[in-house]
């Protein structure tokens, strides 16, 4: 039985999105087909190595998000709270939240919804080693120093690339550790007139004892800022893995997959989407998809593997809504088992292909297969064809 200390995702959600144009907070509005808090729940709630979830959200929206949690399903918050004036004050709430039992504490901004799985399982890894945990890259661009001049600025300092690094979330430490930090700081008087810009940096100014070790981040670890963001995020929430840059399946965490039928391939498609943190719920075949597809809420994804084109057609039928509203996918099997079903197959693959052209509009892809095994499935329901 393993030792290690609960970990608790805190997913720090503030602000009212004036930077990207919205007079409501920007961690709901949606992209992707959800809103943008919901991606980063999600992913913290399909994680294996993150026991419990809470949420720091802005002074007078609690409700919208409690409801989010509700209608995802999502198991492991535990709490949605109210967060503060500012990110500090808001993680310092969450610190309060979450009592005095020890416990590694995973500190995330909600408008991050890109974040990858990966990083999660190696910032939880870290703690078991290190007290306090920074996800960060190396920064692409060279950074100057500025320094006031007659007339405006000139450069100061030009440091040394190489060792600069990009701060992301999470930032990850032991409860205990976190929490000295913080009240050290609130009992300085000079920490308002100077905060820190990141939890870490309470840490590191307040605990210099205390080593933050740094976890590789990614690109793809976006934070929603502005209003261009709004729109790379969501086109990135919408693309398939390989978009990316890799094919990637970690995009599946938190997402809701319907299988429909009883193929070879079914059972183990099902324990390989599960495997990526994916939500599956299977029907047999025949079942009616509209009563099927109600229970669900959302769905991002409607595999069909008993071959058939009414089979086939009535699943896509009561699937189209759905799909519309998440950008989700439509996967058919048009497997042929023996010469009288050659032609029922024939006409699924047409299904399929009309399908995708009538469907491309509303942002659902389509796709067929022809039997075969669950890897080359889900590479077909993720789009990943090549």
């Amino acid at each position: 039985m393993s030792s290690r200390l609960r970990s608790v995702g805190v997913v720090l959600a503030g602000g009212v999105g004036r930077r990207v144009g919205m007079n409501t907070p920007k961690q709901l509005v949606e992209i992707g087909g959800r809103p943008i808090i919901e991606h980063t729940i999600a992913l913290f709630d399909a994680a294996p190595e993150i026991d419990e979830v809470i949420v720091l959200m802005t002074p007078g929206h609690t409700a919208e998000v409690e409801a989010i949690v509700a209608r995802g399903g999502y198991g492991k918050v535990s709490r949605v709270l109210e967060g503060g004036a500012s990110r500090l004050e808001t993680t310092w709430r969450a610190l309060q939240a979450l009592g005095d039992e020890e416990c590694d504490v995973l500190l995330h901004d909600a408008v991050r919804p890109l974040l990858e799985p990966r990083i999660i399982t190696e910032c939880v890894r870290a703690l078991s080693a290190h007290r306090a945990v920074e996800v960060a890259i190396p920064s692409s661009d060279t950074v100057l120093v500025a320094v006031p001049a007659e007339g405006g600025e000139v450069v100061g300092d030009v440091p040394d690339r190489t060792r600069l690094r990009r701060a992301q979330t999470p930032q990850c430490f032991r409860l205990s550790v976190i929490r000295q930090a913080f009240e050290r700081a609130m009992a300085d008087p000079g920490f308002a007139d100077r905060p820190a810009t990141d939890d870490a940096g309470v840490v590191l100014r307040y605990l210099p004892e205390v080593p933050v070790f740094l976890v590789a981040g990614s690109e793809r670890n976006m934070k929603v800022t502005h209003p261009i963001d709004l729109a790379i995020a969501d086109r990135l929430l919408r693309l398939p893995a390989e978009a990316a840059g890799a094919r990637d399946r970690s995009v599946l965490a938190g997402r809701t997959v319907a299988i429909f039928g009883a193929a070879p391939w079914g059972s183990e498609l099902a324990e390989l989407l599960s495997s990526y943190g994916a939500a599956v719920h299977r029907f047999a075949a025949g079942a009616p998809a509209e009563e099927a597809l109600a229970g669900l809420g959302r769905v991002d994804h409607v595999v069909e593997t008993a071959p058939g084109d009414l089979v086939g057609s009535a699943v896509a039928r009561a699937a189209h809504p759905y799909l519309r509203k998440s950008g989700g996918s439509l996967l058919l099997d048009a497997a042929a088992e023996h010469d009288l079903a050659a032609a029922t197959g024939a006409a699924v693959a047409a299904l399929a292909e009309a399908l995708a052209g009538e469907w491309a509009a509303d942002g659902i892809e389509v796709a067929c297969v022809n039997g075969g095994t669950a890897e080359a499935a889900l590479d077909a329901l993720l789009g990943q064809k090549g």
